[in-house]
């Protein structure tokens, strides 16, 4: 059996900002145990929830060397769902009120967080045929293991995989610093390796010394070996590109299943999706505070607040799309304060056309899914996006700026032979993007019956894990052969 480690900074159950964790999380569970030993390392982060903390068991503890320093390092373990999970603690670097503090303390704890996992591979008892890295909190993974490999002769023959999730966040910092915190020798700071516009890169390290690269999303693989999409990496992704695969991610369906979802008013399938998306949206609209009608359009927006979700197109058209169409707009989400400040101006002018809803909550957000029409996701870029596929579920219709793995999931609606699966604009433009919701409108409004019947086509899509993850397996054997 092949033995397999995921390394990341979250995954769900244990601990949640983004859709990361949902990755990490869900993954793991469907990659074929008959086949594979797949387990998932984290930081034991002192805001995780105190039950699932209660979880844990101690395995082991040992000392690990960061540059001149001696660290403690803890390790404890437990399963979830049949997954065997290990954390590393210490409470010097995860303590706080939240997993990422700031980029200078992040920068050490990550750096602290590689070389931890490597050296508990062999306190474990877990010597895995491959590490899979994600994003630049793992991207150390790979080079610590080419550049200090005399230290883990236990993994010599071991593979590495960088899974980059969203390329603008890299882990860029002075080099000095990372010097001093990795005892990195010179050689890997050039600008082939970690070096990058003259500070060090976490995420292009990962990059330059993984065996393979995977991002999510087939289209964004494409895009972010471009100069526009590539946030200056650009030409190393080029180079990398026989080794560099976009893999759309999956979706734990069981989580979005409309006719099991405990945070809904009515649960529904299929056969009544029509009813019960009417007696969702009543209910959320009396829990909203927004007048109480069925037929009103509902466009909701699930997402981080910021200029990377299209923002600035929603803010330059707000006022033109509530002053005169029959519509209501729900929002989740929390972000830049600039788009939580238009978000409360634009609801404090329109009370009952918009709710915004400042904060993070799983429980609307489902809510939320089963009673809107629509869900807007203007993205300037998208690496893959998980809100559609959520959507999907629950016969919610994207609209989309056709960019990453929206451009990926989504098929725009024909409307001579009533195909496609939402609606979709090409260039990042405000206008452009209006007019595509004004074609929404109109198919909701004039056209019910094939809005309806989409619909009910997108909650028989499958973009559950199992196609996803035998494209990882396929990876994993392709590295191993």
């Amino acid at each position: 059996m092949k033995k397999i480690l995921f390394v990341a900074s979250e995954a769900v159950p244990f601990i949640k900002t983004g859709g990361l964790a949902d990755v990490t999380g869900s993954l793991a569970h469907y990659i074929d145990r008959q086949n594979y030993d797949v387990r998932v390392i984290l930081p034991k982060y002192a805001c995780m929830e105190d039950n699932l903390k209660k979880k844990l068991r101690f395995h082991a503890h040992f000392y690990v060397s960061l540059g001149w320093r001696n660290q403690y390092v803890g390790i404890l373990e437990t399963e979830e769902a049949g997954v065997h999970y290990y954390f590393v603690d210490n409470e010097y670097y995860f303590a706080g009120s939240q997993p990422y503090n700031q980029l200078h303390e992040d920068i050490e704890k990550f750096a602290y967080f590689s070389k931890a996992v490597l050296a508990a591979t062999e306190m474990i008892g877990f010597v895995p045929d491959i590490i899979h890295c994600h994003d630049w909190q793992a991207a150390l993974v790979p080079v610590f293991l080419k550049a200090f490999a005399s230290d883990y002769p236990q993994l010599q023959r071991t593979k590495t995989i960088c899974t980059i999730h969203n390329l603008r966040f890299q882990g860029r910092y002075s080099i000095d610093v990372v010097k001093n915190l990795t005892g990195l020798p010179d050689e890997y700071f050039t600008p082939d390796k970690l070096e990058s516009y003259g500070e060090a890169n976490f995420l292009k390290g990962g990059i330059a010394y993984a065996d393979a690269v995977t991002t999510v999303s087939p289209t964004y693989a494409l895009e972010i070996m471009t100069k526009e999409g590539g946030e200056s990496l650009d030409g190393l992704l080029y180079a990398r590109r026989d080794s560099l695969y976009g893999i759309i991610n999956g979706l734990d369906t069981q989580a979005y299943d409309p006719g099991h979802d405990i945070y809904l008013t009515h649960n529904f399938s299929v056969a009544d999706m029509k009813t019960g998306k009417r007696e969702n949206k009543l209910a959320l609209q009396r829990e909203l505070g927004l007048p109480e009608d069925a037929d009103t359009m509902m466009i909701a927006m699930v997402s981080r607040l910021t200029d990377q979700k299209g923002l600035d197109l929603i803010a330059y058209i707000m006022d033109e799309l509530l002053g005169t169409a029959r519509l209501q707009i729900v929002v989740l989400g929390t972000g830049q304060e600039q788009y939580v400040d238009m978000l409360r101006y634009f609801a404090g002018k329109y009370p009952d056309k918009l709710s915004a809803n400042i904060c993070y909550s799983e429980q609307l957000a489902h809510r939320i899914y089963a009673s809107a029409d629509a869900l807007m996701m203007p993205s300037l870029f998208e690496p893959c996006g998980l809100s559609q596929l959520m959507g999907y579920c629950y016969g919610t219709l994207p609209i989309v700026r056709e960019t990453g793995g929206l451009k990926d999931t989504v098929q725009p609606y024909n409307e001579y032979d009533h195909t496609g699966t939402g609606f979709s604009f090409a260039n990042y433009n405000a206008h452009e993007m209006l007019k595509i919701i004004y074609y929404a409108m109109h198919v909701y409004y004039d056209e019910r019956a094939h809005w309806d019947e989409m619909a009910q086509r997108d909650m028989r899509l499958d973009y559950s894990w199992k196609k996803s993850a035998r494209a990882y397996e396929q990876l994993y054997e392709r590295l191993l052969s």
